[in-house]
């Protein structure tokens, strides 16, 4: 149970909120109503230096520059073509600060980067990256930057009759491949940021039209539409993860990236969630100090 979470107040107080929502008593929570939810980036697996899906898209988007080189002229074919995963980190941390000018235009890439393709074209693709690619600093494959305590803490609330979904603001379906063989979380428990589809002969086809953007108070309403129901226990790490914690009732958990020795040490795009949770009592889990393995072995 938890073997790869240290002994101290963290740990205990899991385990004494299982405890009391499964047991007959005034906290006690029918099974069907035990519903929680995880972030992914940063949560579930690593996050740093760039998002994996971005890792994804920048070898897609500097290929499109490599077939037409006047698109390296702007962002962010540019800083795909020259390998720049600062610029779309930076992008993404920006956001989590309030300002979306460069995530407008990294948008606008992502979104044509794997258009007009089968959802199961897509899926191949998602499959094949994941099988060659690794991690560009921890050289691991990126199937192995899951992180040990959270995929076992996915297992103990399933153990106690919880229903777990993974609601993020990353692609709905670069998740889903990878959720199953990583987390055990099928794909119909994906929650994610999605364009819209369409049918045609048979199949459904990517578009570059935006469906939703799985993040901030979307996830709240996200979490609505495919569950019914509020959420008892939410994981989250940043920002974009302060909606859907307020939006649980119950176990609040942030995870602090605070172990350069094993991972990263950043705070940049929590700042808001970090205060928070001081002021309402949620729960902060330090890398370094609650966990015990961090990746698998």
């Amino acid at each position: 149970m938890l073997e790869s979470w240290n002994d101290g107040p963290t740990k205990a107080a899991l385990v004494d909120f299982v405890g009391r929502v499964t047991t007959e008593g005034p906290d006690y929570v029918a099974p069907q109503d035990r519903i929680a939810v995880f972030d992914n980036d940063g949560t579930l697996w690593c996050e740093k230096p760039a998002y994996i899906q971005l890792d994804f898209l920048v070898r897609r988007l500097a290929a499109q520059a490599a077939s037409d080189p006047a698109l390296t002229d702007r962002q962010p074919y540019a800083a795909a073509a020259s390998g720049d995963l600062a610029w779309f980190g930076a992008a993404v941390t920006k956001h989590y600060q309030g300002d979306d000018s460069d995530l407008k235009v990294l948008g606008a890439g992502v979104l044509s980067a794997n258009e007009a393709i089968s959802v199961d074209d897509l899926s191949e693709r998602v499959t094949g990256f994941f099988a060659e690619v690794r991690h560009p600093t921890l050289d691991r494959p990126y199937t192995s930057c899951g992180y040990v305590p959270m995929v076992e803490l996915l297992r103990y609330l399933e153990a106690n009759g919880f229903t777990c979904y993974i609601v993020s603001g990353g692609g709905r379906d670069f998740m889903r491949p990878v959720t199953g063989s990583m987390y055990g979380i099928p794909p119909e428990r994906v929650i994610g940021s999605s364009v819209a589809l369409q049918y045609k002969d048979g199949d459904l086809y990517t578009t570059a039209q935006p469906e939703f953007l799985d993040d901030g108070p979307v996830k709240p309403a996200r979490i609505w539409s495919r569950t019914g129901r509020r959420p008892i226990f939410a994981a989250g790490n940043s920002n974009g993860d302060i909606e859907m914690l307020e939006y649980s009732r119950g176990f609040r958990l942030l995870v602090l990236h605070d172990d350069d020795a094993r991972e990263f040490d950043y705070v940049a795009g929590a700042e808001r969630v970090l205060e928070l949770a001081k002021t309402e009592g949620w729960t902060v889990t330090s890398m370094q100090s609650d966990w015990a393995e961090v990746f698998p072995r």
